[in-house]
């Protein structure tokens, strides 16, 4: 398997996609791959990533572009967009990740393949200071990623918040056949505050009938959540301007998005920042917990829309149903952040493509620490359609 260039590998080069680290090689592996290295896995090699997971395209001044197996030149997404093209690619069968707001779950909608952004506390990380932020696999199917979870879960006491199982088998529910008669499923486009690419929409719409079809009662559900942009700012802007520091001290190159984030964030009055971590959290935490008392899970396409050509740190499309876009690069992931910020499993799997052969993603979320219902339902969807078989013809781009 490869494993992302954030995540720690003892006497492997380890760059976290900077410059500044280019030759760091880590005395000490991250508790997972650790786990992984136990259980028999083999490394195949590191994964590219944006300089420190910022971005939310895989653009380095150290490694360059990483592409989509699926269109030369069109963007994997990010920042796990080295893990996805290579198991597009077919490179390797199982790759390992992270996501704090979607940087499993984006590359995997990009790339046409399987990403689980696990609870909050699943799988451990050594002095973890982000409860939001989480490792997780990408496989080419559900159950290749669950088997891996099932590798790598478990409570350490060298992260605070990790948790401990109660001996669930992620792969038993991968693996459990049967259909979703019986479900309740909450669908909405919602936390994206904005446009959806009509195909992307086409193919949302398209699953919904497959789980209908499969016996589930779906319905329309609404999220009460702030803006993710402001939000995004307030949050992760301290960590932007910290990092701008180092690399700036460390002559290295700064990408501009990077700077102007730092500076958006700068301004911001320290009331504003604890709002976002304490009150905005746990209203996004909230609008979660009230949706999922009426359904069992909620599905939303993972990006909203498919990939786009190479544009460095702009990091998305412009205009998306002919409305201009303002900030680009945060709002591919409007969709996956605020499942992490409310701590909840969700995992995205192939739902389709565009006219342009590019593929589109569907998100399962669950309730927290209900990462087995997750899978479950994912692997039933993936089950009734073929999108999971598909591979891109790698000689024609």
């Amino acid at each position: 398997m490869t494993v992302k260039d954030l995540v720690d590998t003892a006497g492997v080069r380890t760059t976290y996609g900077s410059t500044a680290y280019a030759t760091n090689v880590p005395d000490t592996d991250a508790i997972a791959w650790a786990r992984l290295k136990a259980a028999g896995t083999i490394l195949l090699g590191k994964s590219t990533t944006p300089e420190f997971g910022l971005l939310g395209v895989t653009e380095s001044h150290l490694t360059g572009s990483t592409s989509t197996p699926w269109a030369r030149g069109h963007s994997a997404g990010g920042s796990s967009g080295g893990a996805a093209a290579g198991l597009a690619a077919g490179i390797t069968p199982i790759a390992w990740g992270s996501d704090g707001g979607g940087s499993i779950r984006v590359p995997a909608s990009l790339c046409g393949v399987v990403g689980i952004k696990p609870s909050a506390g699943r799988i451990p990380h050594a002095g973890n200071t982000d409860g939001d932020g989480t490792e997780g696999p990408m496989a080419r199917t559900v159950l290749d990623a669950a088997l891996t979870l099932d590798a790598t879960a478990g409570y350490d006491p060298g992260d605070r918040f990790s948790i401990k199982g109660h001996g669930e088998v992620f792969a038993d529910a991968a693996r459990q056949p049967g259909d979703l008669v019986g479900w309740r499923i909450g669908a909405t486009v919602n936390p994206a505050h904005g446009p959806i690419d009509p195909e992307v929409q086409a193919q949302f719409e398209q699953s919904l009938t497959v789980l209908r079809d499969l016996g589930a009662i779906v319905e329309p559900i609404a999220l009460d959540l702030p803006d993710p942009y402001d939000f995004f700012i307030s949050y992760w802007g301290a960590d932007f301007q910290a990092i701008a520091d180092e690399l700036a001290a460390s002559g290295s190159e700064v990408w501009p998005s990077i700077l102007g984030i730092a500076e958006a964030s700068s301004a911001l009055t320290p009331q504003r920042v604890s709002r976002a971590f304490r009150e905005d959290k746990t209203r996004i935490y909230n609008a979660f917990a009230q949706a999922f008392s009426t359904v069992d899970v909620i599905v939303t396409p993972t990006t909203p829309t498919t990939s786009f050509p190479h544009c460095g740190d702009t990091g998305g499309r412009t205009i998306i149903a002919g409305t201009r876009i303002a900030h680009p690069g945060t709002y591919l992931h409007r969709l996956t952040e605020p499942p992490s910020h409310a701590g909840v499993p969700a995992i995205s799997v192939p739902c389709g493509f565009d006219s342009k052969g590019l593929p589109v993603g569907l998100q399962f979320i669950a309730p927290a620490m209900e990462d087995s219902r997750a899978i479950a339902a994912a692997a039933r969807f993936e089950a009734a359609t073929p999108w999971h078989t598909m591979r891109p013809v790698l000689d024609a781009i």
